[in-house]
């Protein structure tokens, strides 16, 4: 029988704690999210949570949710924040 590949979402974000920055790994659709000293760290660290959540969902009998990342577009956007905003 040959493996299926499933597809993620995957975002990454860096994140700065006093001098180091890290970087904060997410999959939306699992729910898992992990973190690493860089981007492959991170991802490898996600990865094997996912895998994880995979195998724990198969073993409740649950279904895998996977995203169907054909025709999608994931994108970002830059807008103007009104006069006198507290930005974070």
């Amino acid at each position: 029988m040959q493996a299926q590949i499933l597809n993620y979402r995957i975002i990454i974000e860096p994140e700065k704690i006093g001098r180091k920055t890290v970087y904060n790994a997410y999959c939306p659709t699992l729910g898992v999210a992990d973190w690493g000293d860089s981007i492959e760290a991170a991802l490898k660290s996600l990865k094997d949570g996912m895998e994880l959540a995979i195998e724990c969902l198969i073993e409740e009998g649950r279904e895998v949710p996977a995203d169907q990342l054909e025709g999608q577009m994931i994108t970002s956007t830059q807008i103007k924040a009104p006069e006198g905003a507290v930005i974070i």
